[in-house]
């Protein structure tokens, strides 16, 4: 009787609630340890394990990080806010853009302003020409630099290291200092190549690609060299050319470089003042939007909410740019930083 009882109770089944959970405990013999045994630490020691241990360093790092976030949120409002001011003084109405005692809203909003921007003449041949502009400098240089960039990358030539090292020197020469020569330069090219002389587009585009180039192929670089060589390697063995193999498998693994670098590019193009003041001179129709700021500064006065009003609309495309690209861009800096 007490054998069989034995084996009864070495076979019985204990049920312990957890909660809402619960747990079976088979006792396969007598005299086993329980299941709550303590479980081995870390080191190796038997023993429970401490629970407010591991909770000591987020209690530590918590200031810190609400201190970095307050910080982060300070920076961002700083930066922000006179985004926020160009936007609402284009809404205020005269009276309240030209009084001593300014106030962070307005309680009369107005659009005479933008009424005032979109009557002035050619304001949408303007924006057609900076868009123009900007679209091509965008697309031709984020090709061009690619190009290069795997030339750089993956081609072993002779004064390759004094190429890139020209590269960062391209980037210190200040463009004012670079604007007297071009003028010349872009006034001699024009009597041999028609389109691109002065009070033409072409002499906004050449410009902004020259000195869009350095930047995005030095960027560029680091995407390529991250596209490691047996991947071509096997392409060329599944019988890929060189030309698939760049635009069909290494073009799309580092368009994120490629979008990063074009919103640099997008940007310097679209708020370029100081190319379309000095090569566009007697054709205005070929001026781009920030010379139609010009209009609002006047001899009698400044018209600021108009100003303010053709700044916001400048605003809107780069902002839709953005959007449109934000992921990969995101992803596109995070590449460049890794590298």
């Amino acid at each position: 009787m007490s054998h069989s009882a034995d084996r009864r109770e070495s076979a019985a089944v204990r049920w312990r609630p957890e909660g809402a959970r619960g747990r079976v405990d088979m006792r396969l013999r007598r005299g086993a340890r329980p299941a709550t045994t303590a479980p081995r630490t870390i080191d190796g020691r038997s023993g429970y394990f401490h629970r407010s241990a591991s909770r000591v360093s987020p209690r530590i790092r918590r200031p810190w990080r609400l201190a970095a976030e307050v910080t982060a949120l300070i920076v961002a409002a700083v930066v922000a806010f006179p985004l926020y001011w160009m936007v609402l003084s284009a809404f205020k109405p005269e009276g309240e853009i030209q009084s001593t005692e300014p106030r962070p809203w307005t309680g009369s909003p107005s659009l005479d302003s933008f009424r005032r921007v979109f009557q002035q003449e050619d304001f949408g041949r303007y924006f057609l020409n900076s868009l123009f502009v900007a679209g091509v400098v965008v697309i031709a240089s984020a090709l061009i630099a690619f190009l290069a960039a795997t030339a750089v990358a993956r081609f072993r030539f002779r004064f390759r290291t004094t190429l890139l090292v020209m590269f960062l020197v391209a980037q210190m020469v200040p463009i004012e200092a670079l604007t007297i020569p071009m003028f010349f330069l872009m006034r001699d090219l024009g009597e041999s190549v028609p389109g691109v002389g002065l009070n033409t587009l072409g002499s906004l585009i050449l410009p902004h690609i020259a000195f869009s180039l350095p930047f995005a192929i030095w960027m560029l670089r680091g995407f390529v060299k991250a596209v490691p060589e047996a991947l071509e390697e096997a392409a060329y063995l599944d019988g890929a050319s060189r030309s698939r193999f760049l635009w069909q498998i290494l073009f799309p693994l580092v368009f994120p470089g490629l979008v990063a670098t074009s919103v640099f590019s997008f940007i310097s193009a679209w708020n370029d003042f100081l190319f379309a003041k000095s090569f566009i001179i007697s054709a205005t129709e070929n001026s781009t939007l920030p010379m139609a700021l010009l209009v609002f500064f006047k001899d009698e006065g400044n018209d600021w909410g108009g100003i303010m009003a053709a700044s916001t609309v400048m605003t809107i495309p780069v902002l839709v740019f953005f959007v449109f690209v934000q992921r990969r861009l995101v992803s596109g800096l995070g590449g460049a930083v890794k590298d």
